[in-house]
């Protein structure tokens, strides 16, 4: 008769245990973006996820792990939507003004406005508390579009020697811009939409 070690689980264990630390990851993220890091305690966590304190430290160790896994799912969110932009948007079939404006339209009209953003953003901004956990959320976007301004290049659209200094100057030229006036209050879409009009006609001055 074979006998179950205790670090072995059933299948119903396993997923009872993933269900304990997707609440746990909730509520930690809840309190973190209402109260912030230092006022959040692993106490109040437990609580708000009915668990026990001991289930949360079984699962993260202590709570800088624990934001740090809260930071990372927020941030796999985000990425998985830009993902799918760079996708469906940065396509070889298009022409390239197109593709960089259809892109950069979406960003700013669709991911800006969404909650899972604007959780995000307010995550980050306590990053340095946690522990560093492999590539950041911005280099993973960067990543991606050097990639994609790569091809963009090899098929003669654009003339880039450098994909990832294009990138940054895209990004400046066009959501960094676009997001300070969002952040500055502006309610206009067309406003935005604007600023990544002439953004992106400003970078394809420089590298088409």
């Amino acid at each position: 008769m074979t006998t179950l070690r205790a670090t072995d689980q059933t299948p119903g264990r396993r997923r009872q245990s993933e269900a304990k630390r997707a609440a746990v990851l909730d509520a930690a993220e809840a309190l973190f973006v209402a109260e912030g890091y230092e006022v959040a305690s692993v106490d109040a966590i437990a609580a708000r996820a009915g668990v026990s304190k001991r289930t949360v430290y079984d699962h993260f160790g202590d709570k800088q792990h624990l934001f740090a896994a809260v930071l990372d799912r927020s941030g796999e969110t985000l990425i998985a939507t830009i993902r799918a932009a760079i996708d469906e948007e940065l396509t070889a079939d298009r022409d390239v003004r197109e593709a960089l404006l259809a892109f950069a339209r979406r960003i700013a009209t669709e991911t800006f406005p969404m909650s899972a953003y604007a959780v995000f953003r307010r995550l980050n901004a306590q990053a340095p508390l946690a522990l560093p956990s492999g590539k950041t959320w911005r280099e993973q976007r960067e990543a991606m579009l050097e990639e994609r301004f790569a091809r963009f290049a090899d098929d003669g659209g654009l003339r880039i020697t450098d994909p990832h200094r294009a990138v940054q100057h895209f990004v400046a030229l066009t959501l960094r811009l676009a997001l300070d006036a969002i952040d500055q209050g502006a309610d206009d879409t067309a406003e935005v939409l604007a600023i990544i009009t002439d953004g992106v006609d400003a970078f394809l001055r420089a590298y088409r």
